[in-house]
């Protein structure tokens, strides 16, 4: 199967209303976590970024924001920043249209943002037709495969160290799948960056 870590040019030209990365001549790098929050993980993120001194956009799930609502007042009040990421975690590709939009107008009611990312990365044309009057469609151009059982945490280290440039937009998760991963390699990554001369910033 093939793994797509870094999104092909041609990709982002068939979609070019959607959010892949900001702006390349500034040496800013844009840390995105999906699925979250997530008991065992969030608040280790939100320690690292602080240590480091970096900033990150978080995609939270409505349902999990329920769960755990002292986990985003921390978020906001560090001044990290929020995105919806739909209640229950739709695929988009396979949801009628009306049942997708309820379910990110559900999570709006928790998340307030002008942010939306597909859950899986997948949404119909339709969709974005739709969506993007009320919210900038954010992708990314990294993808680190930490949620991927086969997918070591020094290749994921790896497939983030060597794809991403100025104005990356990196995808992590907060979830089950994850956790032991991002432990390993998210002080790593900051490291790394930092020491590059990079800054880690909000989208």
């Amino acid at each position: 199967m093939l793994k797509i870590i870094k999104i092909p040019s041609f990709i982002k030209y068939i979609f070019p209303s959607l959010v892949w990365n900001k702006e390349r001549s500034k040496k800013n790098i844009y840390l995105t976590f999906d699925d979250g929050p997530h008991e065992g993980l969030s608040d280790f993120i939100l320690d690292e970024l602080k240590k480091h001194q970096a900033k990150a956009t978080f995609f939270y799930l409505g349902r999990k924001v329920e769960k755990f609502p002292k986990i985003i007042k921390r978020c906001i009040k560090e001044k990290h920043k929020v995105g919806n990421h739909s209640y229950s975690h739709p695929n988009g590709w396979k949801t009628n249209n009306k049942k997708y939009y309820e379910d990110i107008k559900k999570a709006s009611k928790l998340i307030n943002s002008n942010l939306f990312r597909p859950p899986y990365g997948k949404i119909k044309m339709s969709q974005i037709k739709q969506l993007k009057k009320q919210y900038k469609i954010v992708m990314w151009d990294v993808l680190s495969r930490d949620f991927d059982k086969n997918t070591s945490a020094i290749e994921c280290y790896n497939n983030i160290i060597k794809n991403t440039s100025s104005g990356s937009i990196i995808v992590l998760h907060e979830n089950e799948k994850s956790l032991k991963t991002v432990k390993e390699i998210l002080p790593k990554i900051l490291y790394y960056f930092n020491s590059k001369g990079f800054s880690f910033e909000i989208l």
